[in-house]
């Protein structure tokens, strides 16, 4: 049980999040838990690596944590974000960034933690509280 929450908590954490918008939980609750969902997401979920390898055509399977961060190898630990930065191709950053539905749908997670904590900043700044 450990193991699994230490690997998994922030799935958890997105119930929580939407209760906290539906219920109108105070502001500062909802982006502290909008940004524990979008930092798992980008950092620590359990995914494949996904860097491309270097034939420059196959993607490397190996297990990494997060959908921005590589695996063990060092020239792949930063290609994700880079990948991101760099290129324009959609097709390439889909394909590294999302390889596999799972991925697709932490990706989905990631945005939506984001969009959740920006909305919460923008809400406090408007209604001044």
């Amino acid at each position: 049980m450990g193991k699994a929450m230490r690997l998994y908590w922030g799935y958890i954490a997105v119930g929580p999040l939407i209760v906290a918008w539906t219920q109108q939980w105070a502001l500062p609750i909802i982006a502290a838990l909008s940004v524990a969902v979008f930092a798992y997401a980008s950092f620590w979920v359990p995914a494949w690596c996904g860097a491309v390898n270097r034939d420059g055509k196959t993607y490397c399977r190996d297990n990494a944590y997060g959908l921005l961060m590589g695996c063990k190898r060092r020239q792949h630990r930063w290609q994700k974000i880079k990948l991101i930065v760099l290129r324009s191709k959609v097709g390439n950053i889909s394909r590294a960034v999302f390889p596999t539905a799972k991925d697709k749908f932490n990706g989905f997670i990631a945005v939506g933690g984001l969009l959740s904590a920006i909305a919460a900043v923008i809400v406090t700044v408007v209604s001044g509280g």
